[in-house]
């Protein structure tokens, strides 16, 4: 056997191997995107599959810079409170669940037409939650169409979302033209059109009439109990642990109120005096063990209260991205307390909170917390990583809309200057970002957390995987397996299409992108045809995520929320997922001819 090609077939099995464990990672949720892909670089790059240069293609890729400047672009606008005046002006204030509906799903495309999603799907959400009690508004029946609204809007431009930009990136790195801003649009309008249809009738029949996250908590405060450490106790003088008081089943410990002084997130060596407050939470069971405890006795005015506003206390609820440090660790061990300066009071998963000790619960991404913390938690960490949502329970965050006007304009000017061909969106977004900043619409601190760097390291690296799939020929095998199947280009437009949807569903969006387009660039070469249907087809099918709660993340933001178990996904995102795939499969090749 000739030794090159022997050498070739290893290189082949290897890569398909790799990229097939990467999956399995991905599916079982064995560990974040960004250390398999990273961990899957590293190794095609010491295994001597790719050069250097050929693995870290995707950090010099154009379209990561321009997904990180447009991350500061929407940073400017949220923090400028620009996304505020344009929600108030086109949506106002939903008075009732039809109301809510037809006000906020129409809005959420158009401004993630041209907006990152995340960021629209955050405000939707707390303004709804702030809305839901005073006007009957179910979460359940409305968040996740917010998310699908998100998703469809991102189809109808190039800045829509970030796959996207790294297609089109792809395209223009590989030396093939590029598309135009409002191009894609051909397609992603009767897409978003039909979508918002099949929602807005179907969402009264197939979504969930379910308690959110909140509204189960609401059940966690009849359990919050005051004791006071009486004069002459024993337990003067000993910090948290020596008390006895730091691992009761059962029980929490939220706060310390002593001397109109608030201690939250007590720590283990915070010494107890008499006449402290001690607030606990738990069952009802676990709360009559704490009379047992000498010294201990409970407070005969029982003033604590959650959103009381005697003191800096406020609830906050956070939901949990893939990228937390925190994920497949136990509260206790995460040291929540000391990380956030904040308590965990529940935590709910899959629609459902979560029973047992707080301290023992294995936290996992999509997870959504309830936390008390000091008034300052919102501005600390609703740009963090760590959280894909964050947000104070009973109003939305208000920002400062003194520099609305000029992030709008600057925003504006983006929009026109790379739709219609002045200079390249690149550029413009690069230029947009720094007027931000000059203008003061977004601090530097704050640009540099709206930057999702786990996103830009997942793309950077996926590319180089992509880079491998290509080289070692594994790209033109699928793509011949493909045409053994569909002999004909509309045939394998369906082929590249389904799995491009069945990867997206399993990995992110993002990297399923990457690793498709090679394989439906070489689909396109053996068949003899135009290119730019599969690449469309791959911009669509890579965004369509609507059957799982892990396809995207705004499907994650909204599921504790919500109230959402998986199988509301299946069943209200599978019919969707049909009419985007067969709408977006007669339209391309209208538009662009094969």
């Amino acid at each position: 056997m000739d030794l090159g090609l022997s050498n070739s077939l290893i290189d082949a099995v290897f890569v398909a191997g790799l990229l097939a464990a990467v999956l399995v990672g991905l599916a079982l949720n064995l560990a974040s995107a960004e250390k398999l892909f990273t961990a899957a670089l590293m190794m095609l790059l010491l295994g001597g599959v790719l050069a250097p240069a050929d693995a870290f293609v995707g950090f010099s890729n154009p379209g990561i810079f321009t997904i990180a400047a447009l991350y500061v672009v929407v940073g400017g606008l949220k923090e400028s409170g620009a996304t505020q005046v344009l929600r108030r002006y086109m949506v106002g204030s939903p008075k009732n669940q039809t109301s809510a509906s037809l006000r906020v799903l129409p809005v959420t495309t158009i401004l993630s037409a041209v907006v990152n999603n995340t960021p629209v799907v955050a405000m939707f959400t707390t303004l709804l939650q702030s809305q839901s009690k005073r006007f009957s508004i179910r979460l359940s029946s409305i968040l996740i169409p917010v998310s699908y609204a998100s998703i469809l809007g991102g189809t109808c431009t190039l800045i829509g979302t970030s796959t996207n930009l790294v297609v089109d990136g792809m395209l223009q790195q590989s030396g093939y033209a590029g598309f135009g801003l409002f191009e894609i649009a051909w397609v992603g309008i009767p897409v978003a059109v039909l979508g918002l249809i099949y929602i807005l009738v179907a969402g009264r029949y197939l979504l969930p009439n379910r308690e959110s996250s909140v509204e189960q908590f609401d059940q966690v405060r009849e359990y919050l109990v005051e004791m006071v450490i009486q004069p002459g106790s024993e337990l003067v003088r000993k910090n948290i642990q020596e008390a006895g008081l730091r691992n009761l089943p059962g029980l929490y410990l939220v706060e310390i109120e002593r001397e109109e002084q608030i201690i939250s997130a007590v720590r283990p060596r915070t010494v107890l005096e008499a006449g402290d407050r001690l607030v606990f939470a738990g069952s009802p069971e676990s709360v009559l063990e704490l009379r047992n405890i000498h010294g201990l006795v409970l407070s005969n005015d029982q003033r604590f209260k959650l959103n009381g506003s005697s003191s800096d206390r406020r609830l906050f609820e956070a939901v949990l991205s893939p990228s937390n440090p925190m994920i497949g660790q136990t509260i206790r061990e995460a040291r929540f307390r000391h990380r956030y300066s904040a308590v965990v009071l529940s935590v709910s998963r899959h629609g459902l909170r979560l029973r047992g000790k707080l301290g023992d619960l294995v936290l996992c991404e999509g997870d959504t917390l309830l936390v008390e913390a000091q008034k300052g938690f919102l501005m600390r960490h609703r740009n963090s990583r760590d959280f894909l949502l964050v947000s104070k329970l009973g109003t939305p965050p208000l920002a400062d809309e003194t520099k609305a006007l000029p992030a709008l304009a600057i925003f504006a000017v983006m929009l026109i200057a790379s739709g219609c061909g002045i200079t390249s969106i690149l550029v413009s977004s690069i230029a947009a970002a720094g007027a931000m900043l000059a203008m003061k619409c977004i601090t530097y601190e704050d640009a540099g957390k709206s930057i999702d760097y786990s996103i830009l390291l997942v793309v950077a690296c996926a590319f180089g995987v992509g880079a491998a799939v290509e080289k070692v020929g594994l790209a033109k095998d699928i793509a011949s397996g493909l045409l053994a199947v569909a002999d004909s280009p509309l045939s394998a437009l369906i082929a590249v299409y389904l799995a491009t949807v069945l990867l997206t569903e399993m990995m992110t969006n993002n990297a399923a992108a990457i690793i498709m387009l090679p394989i439906c660039l070489s689909t396109a070469e053996v068949l003899g045809v135009n290119y730019e249907p599969f690449a469309i087809a791959v911009m669509v099918a890579a965004s369509a995520s609507f059957m799982t709660p892990t396809g995207y993340q705004t499907n994650l933001m909204v599921m504790g929320p919500g109230g959402y178990r998986f199988m509301d996904y299946v069943k209200f995102g599978t019919p969707l997922s049909i009419i985007v795939a067969v709408t977006s499969i007669s339209v391309i090749p209208v538009v662009w001819s094969f």
